[in-house]
C-alpha cells in the first residue's frame, strides 16, 4: 500500500470515528468539556448512595443540626464544646490524630454493605475517600501516615468497597475534597486561599490521579472548593483528563471551583430545583448529618413516607437524589439508616418503572397549598437543611408573625433583624424595615435605591406601657432560611422581642400533591395523596380513546374519563380495594397510550 492509500484511509477512519487519537480526546477547555456532555446512565440512575465514614466517625459528635464530618473544624476555631467534650470523653491530652488508632472498623463488611446498597435500588455509589480532613480511606502515598491501610482498620477500604460494590452490577464513585484542613502545604480555611498553588500542583493533582488512575471511578464528586477559583484547582485539566482516562461513563460534579461550567449540580438538602439543562441530584442525609452524629434526635430524620415522596418529587422534576448514609466507627450503618433504605427499596421493587429512566413530563407537578399555625416565642431561626415544619417545603415559603409588644421605657428603640431573604417589621401603622437581600448584580443607577431596602435596623419612638401590634412578613426563596428580630433602647439592654403573648405565626407554601413522570408513551401520576374516589389530573393533552389506565402493582385497568374543554383527565379510583394497595407514601398511576 503507498503513503498516499495510507494517508486516505486513516483520513476516512478519523472522519468516521473508527479510530480514537488526539482529535476526539476531551481537550481542557470547558467548550469541549461540555461538548462531550454527560452519560446517559447518570439521568438514568436517579439515586445513588453516599458514604461519609472516616476518623471523624469515632467522636461522631456535632450540633443537633451539625454536620460530623466537619468534627475537625470545631477543634480548629476553638470550639469549647467540641474541645470539653473530647478531653472529658478520651481524655486530656488527645488529638484529632489520635482518632486513627480508634477508628478501627471492627464489624465491617463490605460485601454487607453492597448487599443493602442494592437493596434500596441505587444504581450507583459514592464513598467519600478523603474529606476535608485529609483522612484518606486508601493507601495513598501521598498521606503514608494518614490513611486507613497503615492506621486503625488496617483495609483498604476504597479497594474492598470498590470491588463489592460492582459485584452487584452497581456504579462506584468517589467523593474527593480538593482542600484539607490539616495539609502543611495549605492549610485550608487558615491559609490565605491565593497560596493554594503549591499545594495543588505538588500534592491534589497527583493524588487525584493516583486516586483514578488505580480504580477508575464512574463519578467524581469534588467538594471543598468554595473559597477558590476554578482555575487554582486547574479544573478544565483534571476534568478533560479525568474523562480520557476513565472513558464514556465518566462523570463529574459542579463543585470546583468559582467559574465551573461543567458538571451535573449537587443542590444539598434542599425541595430539588427546577433546571434541567443539564443533570443534578441531591446529596442529602436521612437526617440533618452525613456522617453519623449522635447527637441527632429521632425528630431530624426522614420517615420512609418522607424520604419516598421527596425522592418522587425530586425525580419529577428532573433530578435524582444521592442519599447519604453515615456509618459507625465499627463499620455498621445503623438500624434506622437501614430501615429507611430498605422501604426505599421495596417502594420501588413496585414502582421503579416510574422512577429509572424516565424525564420529566411537560409540567412536573400538580400542587395545592399548604398552611401551619402555631405560636412562636420569639423569632430567633436558623434553618438550615430543614424548615419550620416537616410539612412546609425547605424552600419557597412565606411566613407571618402578628404579636402585641409594651414598652417599658419612654424612649426610642432600635429593631434589628437578621434576615433571610425578604422580611418587613410593622410596628403600629409604621412600616420600619422592608429588607430585600442584596444581589451580587447590584449597579450604580440602582444601587440607592437597592441600600434602602438593605437595611437591617430601624428606630422607632415609643412610649412606655403602650400597646403596640407588630407584624413580621418574611419570604424564603433559598436554602439557609434565617430569621431574628431584637430590639433595644437606652435603657433595655439588646433582647429578642418578646411579644406578650408570643408571635402568632402563619407559615405556607405550595406543596405538590402529584408528581410526573414519562416514559416512551407511558405517563405516571405520582400521588403523594391517595386518591379515596377520584384522581383528577391537570393539564393533560387528549389521550387516545383506547389508553388504560393501572396502578402500578395492581392489574386491575381503572375507568377514566377525559374533559376537552379544561384538558383534566379524571380516573375513578373507587374500584381499588385496599388489598390492591402496595404502597402507604406514593401511588403510581400508569397512563399508556
Amino acid at each position: 500500500m503507498n503513503l498516499t492509500n495510507k494517508i486516505l484511509i486513516l483520513c476516512i477512519a478519523l472522519c468516521l470515528g473508527i479510530k480514537s487519537g488526539k482529535a476526539q480526546e476531551v481537550q481542557p477547555t470547558w467548550q469541549s468539556i461540555n461538548e462531550r456532555g454527560y452519560p446517559e446512565w447518570f439521568s438514568d440512575a436517579k439515586l445513588g448512595i453516599f458514604i461519609h465514614w472516616g476518623v471523624y466517625s469515632v467522636p461522631a459528635y456535632a450540633g443537633i443540626e451539625g454536620y460530623g464530618e466537619w468534627y475537625y473544624r470545631g477543634l480548629m476555631v476553638g470550639d469549647t464544646v467540641r474541645i470539653n467534650f473530647q478531653n472529658k470523653t478520651y481524655g486530656d491530652g488527645i488529638t484529632y490524630r489520635d482518632f486513627d488508632k480508634l477508628f478501627k472498623a471492627e464489624l465491617w463488611n463490605p460485601n454487607e454493605w453492597a448487599e443493602i446498597f442494592a437493596q434500596s435500588g441505587a444504581k450507583y455509589v459514592l464513598l467519600v475517600t478523603k474529606h476535608h480532613d485529609g483522612y484518606c480511606l486508601w493507601d495513598s502515598k501521598y498521606q503514608p501516615n494518614w490513611n486507613s491501610v497503615v492506621g486503625g482498620p488496617k483495609r483498604n477500604i476504597v479497594s474492598e468497597l470498590t470491588e463489592a460494590v460492582r459485584n452487584k452490577g452497581i456504579k462506584m464513585g468517589f467523593y474527593y475534597s480538593l482542600t484539607e484542613w490539616t495539609n502543611p502545604k495549605h492549610i485550608w480555611m487558615q491559609d490565605p486561599d491565593d497560596s493554594i498553588g503549591n499545594y495543588v500542583e505538588t500534592y491534589m493533582i497527583p493524588q487525584f490521579k493516583e486516586l483514578v488512575d488505580r480504580y477508575k471511578p464512574s463519578v467524581i464528586f469534588t467538594d471543598g472548593e468554595w473559597n477558590n477559583k476554578a482555575t487554582d484547582f486547574k479544573a478544565e485539566e483534571l476534568i478533560s483528563w479525568y474523562y480520557n482516562t476513565v472513558g464514556a461513563e465518566a462523570i463529574v460534579n459542579d463543585r470546583w471551583g468559582a467559574g465551573t461550567e461543567h458538571g451535573f449540580r449537587t443542590p444539598e438538602y434542599s425541595s430539588g430545583i427546577l433546571q434541567t439543562d443539564r443533570p443534578w441530584a441531591e446529596c442529602r442525609g436521612i437526617g440533618r448529618s452525613f456522617a453519623y452524629n449522635r447527637r441527632e434526635p429521632l425528630s431530624n430524620y426522614l420517615t420512609s413516607k418522607e424520604l419516598i415522596q421527596h425522592f418522587s418529587k425530586l425525580v419529577a422534576a428532573g433530578g435524582g437524589m444521592t442519599l447519604n448514609v453515615g456509618p459507625t466507627a465499627d463499620g455498621k450503618i445503623p438500624l434506622i439508616q437501614q430501615e429507611r433504605l430498605k422501604d426505599l427499596g421495596d417502594w420501588l421493587k413496585i414502582n421503579g418503572e416510574a422512577i429509572y429512566e424516565t424525564r420529566p413530563f411537560s409540567h412536573f407537578y400538580e400542587y395545592e397549598q399548604v398552611e401551619i399555625t402555631r405560636t412562636d416565642s420569639v423569632l430567633n431561626f436558623n434553618w438550615k437543611r430543614n424548615s419550620p415544619d416537616k410539612r412546609i417545603s425547605y424552600d419557597n415559603f412565606d411566613a407571618e408573625w402578628n404579636g402585641t409588644i409594651i414598652p417599658q421605657y419612654n424612649e426610642k428603640y432600635t429593631f434589628e433583624i437578621e434576615a433571610e431573604d425578604y422580611a418587613m417589621v410593622i410596628v403600629g401603622n409604621d412600616t420600619i424595615i422592608n429588607y430585600t437581600k442584596p444581589t451580587t448584580n447590584a449597579t450604580e443607577s440602582n444601587a440607592e435605591e437597592a441600600q434602602k431596602h438593605n437595611a437591617t435596623k430601624a428606630t422607632l419612638k415609643l412610649k412606655k406601657g403602650e400597646t403596640y401590634p407588630i407584624k413580621v412578613l418574611y419570604k424564603e426563596t433559598n436554602l439557609e432560611a434565617v430569621m431574628k428580630l431584637w430590639w433595644q433602647s437606652k435603657s433595655q439592654e439588646k433582647e429578642y422581642v418578646k411579644p406578650i403573648e408570643g408571635f402568632a405565626a402563619r407559615y405556607t407554601c405550595m406543596q405538590p400533591v402529584v408528581c410526573y413522570t414519562t416514559k416512551g408513551n407511558n405517563i405516571y401520576a405520582m400521588a403523594l395523596k391517595y386518591p379515596e374516589e377520584t384522581l383528577t389530573l391537570q393539564n393533560i393533552e387528549q389521550p387516545s380513546k383506547d389508553m388504560k389506565v393501572t396502578l402500578l402493582g395492581c392489574s386491575k385497568e381503572l375507568k377514566w374519563n377525559y374533559n376537552n374543554d379544561t384538558k383534566t383527565l379524571t380516573i375513578d379510583t373507587k374500584t381499588l380495594k385496599y388489598s390492591d394497595l402496595k404502597s402507604d407514601a406514593v401511588w403510581v398511576f400508569k397512563l399508556s397510550n
